[in-house]
């Protein structure tokens, strides 16, 4: 089991006019952020997620572990068929959508009884607000680390914005980019994607081949991968200077 990890860097989200609140269960950290705080409800919601995921990875224990595409289980809970499903065709295992699965089930579910969610699950997030919003990218110790931001139109969403990072953080990656953010419909597929374009970047040369791999995975919007001092953004984003 991973240690829980102090997640400073919630002290600098400001979701103004929405209620603000933790939500964690074993490995599931969630920041929550609603009209009104719903953190029974939340809490009700991710319980019920993480026995369906314990339960299916005691008896498909390859499930947690694989590295590869998954075949389909018509049989599986819905969280279990949305990861297989988001991963499948872009060559990593389903538990590299795991925390964009949570954030995004979770959130829709929560959205049945609010019109506005965000949810952020270890820099993976899943939004649905009434206005615009500005997300911060955390890339480590690169000179960009927070200086630029991903503007996100209240038209764009619900939406999913997900990353992953060769350099920071507890999830697995196989390259060497500081961060690569993802910007999709589905925050289950931006998280898994996230991932698959990550292992591919080891140098500065490959932040050029990132828009023509990226356009290969259906239902990607577009994102932002960097590396030390060097950045590729790609497809329908708006970068900001923060």
């Amino acid at each position: 089991m991973k240690k829980y990890e102090v997640r400073n860097y919630r002290q600098k989200i400001k979701a103004r006019g929405l209620k603000s609140y933790n939500v964690a269960v074993k490995e599931t950290d969630l920041w929550v952020s609603t009209v009104k705080d719903l953190s029974k409800e939340a809490m009700d919601q991710v319980l019920g997620y993480r026995r369906q995921l314990e339960s299916y990875i005691r008896s498909h224990p390859v499930f947690l572990t694989t590295l590869n595409p998954y075949q389909p289980d018509p049989l599986a809970p819905l969280i279990i068929q949305e990861m297989i499903k988001s991963t499948r065709d872009i060559g990593v295992g389903p538990m590299a959508s795991v925390a964009g699965a949570i954030a995004q089930l979770v959130g829709m579910d929560l959205l049945k009884i609010t019109d506005q969610v965000i949810i952020e699950n270890g820099g993976d997030i899943f939004m649905k607000i009434n206005r615009e919003a500005t997300v911060s990218i955390f890339a480590g110790e690169s000179p960009l680390s927070e200086k630029v931001g991903l503007k996100i139109p209240c038209g764009m969403m619900p939406l999913g914005v997900c990353s992953s990072s060769g350099k920071v953080g507890h999830s697995l990656s196989l390259g060497a980019a500081d961060v690569i953010t993802v910007l999709s419909n589905s925050a289950i597929r931006a998280d898994g994607a996230a991932t698959a374009l990550g292992n591919r970047i080891r140098t500065k040369t490959d932040l050029e081949k990132v828009a023509e791999w990226a356009g290969a995975m259906e239902g990607i919007l577009g994102g932002v991968a960097i590396l030390e001092d060097s950045m590729a953004p790609w497809g329908t984003i708006e970068l900001v200077a923060l």
